[in-house]
């Protein structure tokens, strides 16, 4: 796979404080790369710098030209929505795409136009609201891909229907994604590598079978952290 992304030696302060230290990896076209690691650690800042949001140092080095770029941050609040006089149709016309557009991205992740379009996001479920904000981000056909925890707040037999949706677009759309997780087992499930961050800084990169080691997990979460070791 040829290189998509080169990210080398970032940096990123707030005041003195320094989230992001000499920080380098990779991304390939088409991997599936997870970024695991603790509140604090930079997960979000790095995407963030990555993206341009926030000034950093360092090299962000894109193959030829910048991707086209599809971003679900993390928490988006419902409740915004509830204060907004919106609905789902009018929200997606912001992308500028057509109905039949529309249509098609929602029954792909599992919502039907019928029922949805004319709703508030905010009066959807957890779990649709999720589903919705994933057709969001996939609707302007983006290269690739950044999820920032997109299962929060969602229970846990909702949060594999979200991790298996964007499995499922990942293949079929030959996309690239970095995703925001702290969930081994969808690691083991998807991840072609992941990426380590503690509170001191980098600790891994490469794939999971090889990297998360017990040794490795406790450096990036502590003691008490339960291992088992997975199987292909």
């Amino acid at each position: 796979m040829e290189m998509l992304l080169k990210v080398k030696n970032l940096n990123v302060k707030f005041g003195e404080e320094e989230v992001i230290k000499n920080l380098s990896f990779e991304v390939k076209r088409g991997e599936f790369l997870i970024v695991l690691g603790p509140n604090g650690a930079g997960k979000t800042t790095l995407f963030k710098a990555i993206l341009g949001l926030i000034p950093s140092e360092g090299e962000i080095i894109w193959q030829d030209k910048i991707p086209k770029i599809g971003y679900l941050p993390e928490r988006l609040s419902q409740d915004k929505f509830k204060n907004l006089t919106i609905t789902i149709k009018e929200f997606f016309r912001f992308k500028e795409s057509s109905d039949e557009k529309i249509f098609t991205i929602l029954r792909e992740v599992g919502l039907m136009p019928d029922e949805v379009l004319n709703k508030n996001p905010g009066d959807l479920s957890s779990g649709q609201f999720q589903r919705l904000l994933i057709a969001w981000s996939l609707i302007s056909e983006p290269e690739i891909l950044f999820f920032d925890e997109p299962a929060t707040g969602i229970d846990v037999g909702g949060e594999e229907t979200i991790y298996s949706l964007l499995g499922k677009f990942w293949k079929e759309k030959n996309l690239t994604i970095l995703l925001i997780t702290h969930d081994l087992d969808i690691i083991y499930k998807y991840a072609t590598n992941v990426l380590c961050l503690s509170k001191k800084g980098f600790c891994c990169f490469g794939p999971a079978r090889e990297v998360l080691t017990p040794k490795v997990l406790e450096k990036i979460y502590g003691t008490g952290i339960k291992f088992y070791e997975h199987k292909h």
